[in-house]
């Protein structure tokens, strides 16, 4: 955090420009980070559709008792396979056209007018809205189970690799780390700017707020669990079932309030989704304004049009196993891979004593030697294990069992399109060459 705070600050653009600032070879990096973006966003608008239809179903609980069968039947219309598209589905399409017009209108109108502006009403009504969540969850019968069962750690599994990964994409994920936002954002920054200060309560607030949430989310597990007379793990799942199969079965079994209850969650997802969605977007707008010296609005359109189109994809029958896939590969190696080759990059080949020296200039505190060690050989070590590692797992094990023909197009596909465009735009020439010369003062040769 701290490192693409000071990327984005010194050299005042997106990943792709300010990648080439520091060494033009480079920049091809940027543009691969944009592109884990873009792929981000295409299917990150589809679980915003989704949470803004059970916003709707909440209030008469319409996916019934058989949440499962609703979720993936009646709702998604789920085909047999990720090669089996079978048309639109109206249901996810209406409001993913919905959620797009929102992104657009709001993006539209500017980094401050627009994003700042949404984001001032969206963030604290998130929070309220998760108070209300963790204060009903806390109140529930069988809420401390739910507690113990998120508190208590699996020791065995801290050998596992596969929890180091899913760890680290985690984060990576959570702190818009290593796919171009950060950069992007703190270009925006005023000149003197407590880097430090900044990234160091932008890490903890995020993680405050997700173990905050964590409270009410298995709170209600554990009530869930108790009601249910099972074990918590039991309905404890990971991914969009917790979220659209076990939640709306849980806030069914509420004592009182289900309807309301209902639409709060959902609430939390659809404005935690929004508010993301929009920082993702700016991320690789940010990058072809920067280098094409386009206007916004111009930018935006198209921008905004090629994803659109591609996000039309996840409203097919087969939308859920597309989403699965991508995020999986996109998550896993896509933005982890990203992270590497740009700690590996500065760490080594940069003046990266300097970059510390300027995120140093206006903070508070400051960070000593151990940031240079930790760019230089922890983070690579991790990363690079991690990386070799996956990348093993799934030649030897196709992810969830799926074709090897939908995981070379849609997960291996992808990220190695992440690379072809990273190196097609890097290579395309630039109307903003004045942004593209290398900052002298920070020569790693000098």
């Amino acid at each position: 955090m701290i490192l693409e705070f000071t990327i984005g600050h010194k050299f005042r653009a997106g990943a792709p420009v300010a990648f080439a600032k520091m060494n033009k070879k480079w920049e091809w990096l940027g543009w691969f980070q944009a592109a884990v973006a873009f792929f981000i966003t295409v299917y990150y608008v589809a679980v915003v559709a989704w949470s803004l239809s059970y916003i709707f179903f909440a209030f008469t609980q319409a996916w019934g008792a058989d949440t499962s069968g609703f979720f993936f039947g009646e709702y998604l219309g789920l085909s047999d396979g990720p090669l089996q598209l079978g048309g639109f589905q109206w249901k996810v399409l209406i409001p993913l056209l919905f959620v797009w017009v929102l992104n657009f209108s709001i993006l539209s109108k500017g980094v401050k007018s627009g994003i700042e502006r949404a984001n001032k009403f969206l963030i604290p009504a998130l929070v309220v809205l998760v108070g209300i969540i963790g204060i009903r969850g806390l109140t529930l019968p069988g809420a401390v189970d739910g507690l113990n069962y998120l508190f208590t750690p699996d020791w065995s599994q801290i050998a596992n690799p596969k929890v180091w990964v899913a760890a680290y994409g985690q984060v990576f994920f959570s702190l818009s780390i290593a796919f171009a936002i950060m950069i992007a954002y703190s270009s925006y920054l005023p000149e003197k700017t407590d880097i430090v200060n900044n990234a160091f309560i932008t890490a903890f607030s995020n993680h405050g707020f997700s173990l905050f949430a964590a409270f009410g989310v298995f709170s209600i597990l554990g009530y869930m669990a108790q009601a249910q007379g099972v074990p918590v793990e039991e309905v404890a799942t990971a991914g969009v079932g917790l979220a659209f199969v076990v939640f709306p079965q849980a806030i069914s079994t509420l004592p009182a309030m289900q309807g309301v209850i209902g639409a709060v969650f959902f609430g939390t997802l659809l404005f935690a989704g929004l508010s993301s969605s929009m920082s993702i977007i700016e991320a690789f707008l940010a990058g072809v304004r920067d280098k094409f010296d386009m206007p916004r609005q111009k930018a935006l359109n198209i921008c905004c049009g090629v994803a659109f189109v591609i996000s039309l994809l996840f409203a097919t029958k087969a939308g859920l196993y597309l989403l699965d896939i991508v995020d999986y590969f996109i998550n896993n190696m896509g933005i982890v891979i990203g992270g590497l080759i740009e700690v590996i990059l500065i760490g080594w080949f940069f003046n990266l004593e300097d970059l510390r020296q300027h995120a140093n200039k206006n903070s508070d505190f400051t960070v000593g030697g151990w940031w240079n060690v930790m760019i230089k050989f922890v983070t690579p070590l991790v990363l690079g294990v991690m990386v070799i590692m996956t990348i093993i797992e799934n030649i030897r094990v196709p992810y969830e069992g799926y074709s090897s023909t939908a995981l070379l197009i849609f997960g291996w596909g992808v990220v190695i399109a992440c690379f072809v465009l990273g190196i097609i735009f890097s290579n395309l020439k630039s109307k903003n060459n004045v942004m593209l010369q290398p900052n002298e003062e920070v020569s790693k040769d000098e």
